[in-house]
């Protein structure tokens, strides 16, 4: 008797189903672009800090070593949430928006600072940053609310309001420590997922205005973030205080021309620049890789990019697609403030480089979000999934 094993020796085409085999693709390029961005944070940190760490630790391989134990720790949350069902993390969705929350709070209480913001909870060396944990919270609510609630998208009380909602909690929390940056970040992706899940575009609209505003407004209240305003307009009016990092940062990436100084040979690293291996990584590369470093990894992102909106629109279901959009949106958001900051097009914020720039909390919960992304593509199928039905209503 024939058995299944001997039909695929004897058509080699039809091992692997074709939903299946588009799954497959989308999951090992994804998988292969996390390593690279893992790999080139690693060897970045290692140039960025290298010269900061032996002069404050007495020892060059401080920072890398303690970004490769988050690097580990975000592989095995990679693994673990890519391994699981999405459909079981949706169950949760509920509990981790209120532990979120709830620890949103707590940091303003109990929290530990540093530069004027209080950020971090923890005992020691282990903190992390709550905020964080609540762009992976917000992902899985708003595509759980949204994809529950498909056939209501024209009703804005019952899709587009409790979302507001959240934010707006979530939003003034993160404000209070503060971290406008990460406020940002926060509401776009909350907003992509609901304009993609079909929300209605004018009440969509006039919430991104108002919210666009409110970022204005709050930008320009505070003393420290007001000058950072103004010194994104003209650093050179206060070129060795206010806009000595903006300087910096420009010099060192048109130190670098086209081809670069060479990997561990840039100078900005030399107390020139701060944050060199963290917040402006990305000035560090283009110092040492040059024009054409630098647009190399503009070009992973835009690759990341890709292969999320193409996870996206092959996942089985709503949920998928949604969670996938919002998960790819969190990246290439955050993404385009960091750099955008870094070579002065948008002011400083102080959004790490998703997986490239020192920092474990970033690394850890980012890595969790790419698991999430993979455990999509392992389930996406061959068709396209329309995100949205003609009229702007969700199918």
């Amino acid at each position: 008797m024939s058995t299944a094993a001997d039909a695929r020796a004897r058509h080699p085409s039809a091992r692997t189903p074709p939903a299946q085999a588009t799954g497959a693709r989308l999951f090992v390029a994804l998988a292969f672009l996390i390593a690279v961005f893992n790999l080139l944070g690693l060897v970045m940190v290692m140039s960025a800090s290298s010269v900061v760490a032996l002069d404050d630790y007495g020892s060059s391989w401080y920072f890398v070593a303690r970004q490769a134990a988050w690097a580990a720790a975000g592989t095995v949350a990679l693994v673990v949430v890519a391994r699981v069902d999405y459909h079981r993390w949706r169950r949760l969705s509920g509990p981790f928006v209120l532990v979120a929350v709830g620890l949103l709070g707590l940091v303003l209480v109990i929290g530990t600072g540093a530069n004027g913001a209080t950020r971090w909870i923890g005992v020691g060396p282990l903190t992390f940053q709550p905020s964080e944990l609540a762009k992976l919270a917000l992902v899985l609510w708003v595509a759980d609310l949204l994809a529950r609630r498909a056939a209501y998208m024209h009703n804005t009380r019952a899709t587009l309001r409790p979302v507001i909602v959240v934010l707006a909690v979530m939003a003034t929390l993160v404000m209070l420590q503060p971290n406008l940056g990460t406020t940002i970040v926060v509401a776009a992706i909350a907003l992509t997922v609901c304009f993609v899940g079909g929300a209605p575009l004018g009440p969509l609209t006039r919430w991104a205005t108002f919210g666009m505003g409110a970022a204005v407004a709050l930008a320009l209240a505070a003393p420290y973030r007001r000058a950072r305003v103004l010194a994104f307009l003209d650093p050179w009016a206060d070129p060795m205080d206010k806009g000595y990092q903006n300087i910096q940062s420009l010099v060192g990436l048109a130190e670098g021309g086209v081809a670069g100084k060479g990997l561990g040979a840039g100078t900005a690293k030399w107390g020139f620049l701060p944050y060199a291996h963290s917040d402006f990584i990305f000035a560090v590369i283009g110092e040492e890789l040059g024009l054409v470093g630098a647009v190399a990894v503009v070009g992973l992102f835009v690759l990341l990019g890709v292969l999320g909106v193409r996870v996206a629109l092959h996942a089985p279901d709503r949920f998928g697609l949604l969670l996938a959009v919002g998960v790819t949106a969190w990246f290439c958001v955050q993404a385009f403030v960091n750099i955008g900051a870094v070579i002065g097009i948008l002011p400083i914020t102080g959004v790490p480089l998703p997986f490239v720039s020192a920092g474990g909390s970033s690394l850890v919960f980012g890595m969790a979000g790419a698991g999430l992304l993979l455990s999509v593509a392992r389930h996406a199928t061959d068709r396209v999934l329309p995100p949205r039905a003609p009229g702007g209503r969700s199918r």
